[in-house]
């Protein structure tokens, strides 16, 4: 399958940290269809032999078995060339119009991986110039708007150059190999289905936490937080593959229209919840792992006087028939104790106490996302007697099950953007984001965003390197409940 991959933003960091990287790895594996071929566009003046070289120079600072030998990697470059443009200029878009007929192909793949103040120009010009043709497809990276209205206008204006089964709007987070076992977790086994519901479910918590601070990204970042870079898209994903329905299929409108139920019957705000149930935090100078940290306000491209948040706890419900009442609490933020990502299902403890349980503990299911990539089961189970200890005077104690996905696929484990990229070549839009689940999840965000605007107070301070203000666990403890490491 002849395909040509067309990166906008061909020189920035995405690209040059994920993207390519992700392509060598399905090229490594045999999994990248032949006779393709990748065309980096960006502004810099460079030729495709220096565009090969950008690239390499990526892989120079890889270790071990991922580091592509000499031969290995010119094999990959070949595949690679440039095109400068400014994509501001109209007229800039001949000279990738003429590069793209340089031959023929099964499909194009344009890749946006700029600004999204960018995307309805390119959008415009790539129909202008004749580019958006039946074989082309469309992939936007996130953040896709900074509110309702401006998420609107982008889809308006891509909807206008591309029919919507030609736009995969990405979100990694539905690429990663942990993401997809929880879709068969769920849907390809009868095991948990009868208790994946409120009779039996008491809270689940979705945390995706960072040791990193905002790095070089200051400049984009103060103008995003972390309710618009994570919650409106990561979290909010994760939460709808937990609670979706079964689907009728495996089709991607099957998925996405599950998705989009579950997104319509979360709890609307009230200024009452917004004030309980929602709490902001910005890390301030502090130690991890053993080194001392800035915090955000000097962080290079950071305001001294900002009220950016980096930190987010909220919970909320679903008001359907199957999760009525049960707590749904997510947090993410950066500078945190931990780099984990996970989701904690908590069940409800045994109606009828036999043995003695620990106190507080029943038993939980925890879906690893990073950096652990895995499944495990907690169970309680009774050690051996004392004697002339009755059974019924035991207490039980926790152990759990623990599959490592890592280990038992090992070198058969495929990366979130690989996967991605190979799932835009060959049409299937299951893991990608349409345009109607991306709008509610603005909707629903867009009032805690409108009740920061008036709030003098402004995000809560956390030091660096501990797991956010302690209105966070303040907010779950009310309902009688606490986050995994404090249980």
């Amino acid at each position: 399958m002849a395909f040509d991959l067309v990166f906008f933003g061909g020189t920035g960091d995405l690209v040059w940290r994920k993207l390519m990287p992700a392509l060598f790895q399905a090229f490594r594996h045999g999994s990248l269809p032949e006779g393709g071929r990748i065309i980096g566009v960006g502004r810099d003046d460079l030729s495709d032999a220096q565009y090969r070289q950008h690239i390499q120079s990526r892989f120079e600072r890889v270790d071990g078995d991922k580091r592509p030998q000499a031969e290995e990697f010119a094999q990959f470059a070949s595949l690679l060339c440039y095109v400068r443009m400014d994509l501001s200029q109209p007229s800039a878009y001949a000279a990738l119009s003429a590069r793209l007929a340089e031959r023929e192909t099964d499909n194009v793949v344009m890749y946006l991986s700029t600004a999204p103040n960018l995307f309805t120009t390119v959008c415009e010009q790539l129909a202008a110039h004749g580019l958006n043709t039946p074989q082309t497809r469309i992939v936007l990276e996130k953040p896709l708007g900074h509110d309702l209205a401006s998420n609107r206008a982008i889809n308006h204006a891509v909807g206008l150059a591309f029919k919507e089964q030609q736009i995969f709007r990405i979100d990694h987070y539905l690429g990663k190999p942990a993401v997809q076992n929880l879709f068969a977790m769920r849907f390809g086994n009868a095991l948990f289905e009868p208790l994946w519901r409120r009779e039996h479910i008491a809270n689940i918590q979705i945390t995706i936490a960072e040791e990193l601070g905002v790095e070089k990204r200051g400049g984009f970042y103060d103008g995003t937080g972390a309710l618009r870079d994570m919650v409106q898209n990561h979290a909010l994903q994760l939460l709808c593959a937990i609670a979706m329905e079964p689907p009728i299929n495996a089709h991607a409108d099957a998925i996405r229209d599950e998705k989009l139920k579950v997104l319509r019957a979360l709890k609307r705000w009230t200024p009452e919840t917004l004030g309980q149930h929602v709490v902001r935090g910005q890390y301030s100078a502090g130690n991890v792992e053993g080194q001392a940290v800035s915090g955000y306000c000097d962080e290079p491209g950071v305001g001294q006087q900002s009220n950016t948040e980096t930190f987010v706890a909220l919970r909320t419900e679903i008001a359907n028939w199957r999760w009525a009442g049960v707590p749904f609490y997510i947090r993410t933020g950066k500078r945190m104790a931990g780099r984990e990502a996970h989701i904690e299902i908590n069940f409800r403890p045994t109606p009828h106490e036999i043995f003695k349980s620990p106190m507080g503990q029943a038993n939980k299911l925890v879906i690893h996302l990073q950096p652990k990539d895995g499944l495990e089961l907690h169970l309680f189970a009774q050690g051996q007697s004392k004697r002339g200890q009755g059974s019924g005077s035991a207490t039980l104690s926790p152990v759990h099950l623990d599959l490592d996905f890592d280990k038992r696929f090992g070198s058969q484990r495929v990366g979130a953007y690989e996967r991605l990229l190979l799932d835009v070549l060959d049409g299937r839009l299951n893991l990608f984001v349409r345009s109607d689940e991306q709008e509610e999840a603005w909707r629903w965000v867009e009032p805690i965003l409108q009740h920061w605007k008036n709030d003098t107070i402004g995000p809560r301070p956390y030091a660096a390197g501990s797991w956010g203000p302690s209105a966070s666990s303040a907010m779950i403890a009310r309902d009688g409940f606490c986050w995994s490491e404090e249980a």
